[in-house]
């Protein structure tokens, strides 16, 4: 998002989250949030992509809401009004195609009336079929595919560009333009993990009835839709429970909370927009890589991309928890100083805290588990290595489905590994020495050095696609080239 979004969606919401009753001000979170993955969705050269996009983001939401809803749903009021409030979005968004001046609300010119009248029937069609079979099982994984499916083909650029033509072909644009990057699609990512969190837990059993109008607010939150953080529904629904739902009288606390929320949004315009765009300038990357020869100076242009990716995403998640805040609506913490940590463990439960959490629930623990009831026989350090190593994995090709990405998560999968044998290794043979003042400062500077030039070489894979230049960065880092 550019600042000048930031600047509009932060007075929108210290309005609409203050100054209305908190009746309307619910109904405005609601509305804003779909209104917002329309309006913030990129131009693409592919006609009405950028109104498709998010269109399909609102029907999988619906879609997964009704799969994973009790018997009785319509009879709801929140249902019904909800319902019908989405039907007059899409309908205004659609209309405004043929009022001037003010078309169009979307970034280009949405697609025609007819045919957009087609599609919302067929998503009308379809949640009412999802409502009917909603304890089917094949149901609930053909819906959990799909969605990993449209992942799949967002992360592979040859599978991208192959939908491009496709897209393409069915537009009768020019096919021989088609690129990997005409695919972009704002906040798939994160509304994914929503997505299938809540199926997970509905499979589970652990999910509780959500409103459709509360499902909606958690899965395409206008502050946290872009760069996360990715809440856990169970304390989202809580936070719009005891502010909308249940709401008390305004005192002293909520104003307090208004100077928290623009303290934090001013921060992370400064972390982002300040510090991170100005290490950019500087910043190891694809193209200036080979350029540097010397050593010293390929360390100072690494640890300038370190403490960029750091300042640009925790910049982002401050201002969106900022932004939150003026909602009266607290989202979870992403990174809490992750860089002064002294073991890669630590880095890792304060680095992107929210997507470690997810995997750690819905991969790590259910691997391990399975492995320990299935192969009693492996040694535990074995699960450990195939866990920490898999989960890292994953988290690695959440980024992008490219040998580079695979790397990185297979070198931090084996850093934690290490790490974790190394600290059992302490505790089983009572150490103290590492305990002691005087060696214990030692042992801790000496674990952040290792620690932070461990990520920082880390981001080598990280940032160059292609293997070969990093492993000529790698030795010219260490004087071998």
């Amino acid at each position: 998002m550019s600042i000048t979004n930031i600047l509009i969606i932060t007075a929108a919401c210290l309005i609409g989250g203050r100054l209305l009753p908190f009746k309307i001000c619910y109904w405005f979170v609601f509305c804003a949030s779909i209104l917002g993955i329309f309006i913030l969705q990129p131009v693409s050269p592919i006609h009405n992509l950028s109104f498709w996009f998010p269109l399909v983001a609102l029907s999988l939401t619906i879609f997964v809401w009704a799969i994973t809803q009790r018997e009785g749903v319509l009879s709801s009021h929140s249902n019904i009004v909800g319902g019908i409030l989405i039907t007059v979005i899409i309908g205004i968004i659609a209309i405004s195609r043929y009022i001037n001046p003010i078309c169009c609300i979307t970034p280009e010119r949405p697609p025609q009336i007819a045919t957009i009248i087609i599609v919302v029937l067929v998503i009308i069609g379809l949640t009412w079929t999802f409502l009917l079979h909603s304890k089917n099982p094949v149901t609930t994984w053909s819906l959990f595919i799909i969605i990993l499916l449209i992942f799949v083909i967002l992360k592979l650029p040859w599978l991208t560009e192959k939908v491009s033509i496709m897209l393409r072909i069915i537009n009768r644009q020019d096919v021989h333009l088609a690129s990997s990057l005409d695919l972009y699609w704002l906040g798939y990512s994160y509304l994914a993990f929503r997505l299938l969190h809540v199926l997970r837990d509905f499979q589970s059993g652990r999910l509780t009835q959500i409103s459709l109008s509360d499902f909606i607010c958690y899965t395409l939150y206008l502050p946290s839709y872009v760069s996360g953080p990715i809440d856990r529904s169970q304390h989202f629904i809580s936070e719009l429970n005891q502010k909308y739902h249940t709401p008390t009288a305004i005192n002293t606390d909520e104003y307090i909370e208004i100077i928290v929320g623009c303290k934090r949004i001013i921060r992370g315009i400064f972390k982002k927009f300040v510090l991170a765009d100005t290490l950019a300038l500087i910043a190891l990357n694809s193209q200036n890589a080979l350029k540097i020869t010397s050593s010293f100076w390929l360390w100072v242009i690494l640890y300038a991309y370190t403490l960029r990716i750091y300042f640009d995403f925790s910049g982002y998640t401050d201002i969106a928890i900022g932004i939150s805040k003026l909602l009266g609506i607290t989202l979870p913490e992403n990174f809490e100083s992750p860089y002064l940590k002294t073991s890669l463990i630590s880095f890792w439960n304060s680095w992107h805290i929210t997507l470690a959490q997810w995997f750690r629930t819905y991969f790590f623990y259910p691997l391990t588990r399975k492995l320990r009831l299935n192969f009693a026989r492996l040694p535990f350090w074995i699960i450990i290595m195939i866990g920490q190593l898999a989960t890292m994995l994953l988290i690695g090709l959440w980024h992008g489905l490219s040998w580079n990405f695979a790397i990185w998560g297979v070198w931090h999968g084996f850093g934690l590994f290490i790490n974790n044998r190394w600290s059992a290794w302490i505790k089983r043979y009572s150490l103290d020495i590492f305990l002691k003042p005087g060696t214990k400062f030692i042992a801790q500077f000496l674990g952040w050095l290792l620690t932070f030039n461990f990520v920082a070489l880390g981001w080598v894979w990280f940032i160059l696609p292609d293997l070969g230049n990093a492993f000529t960065i790698f030795l010219r880092l260490f004087g071998k080239y």
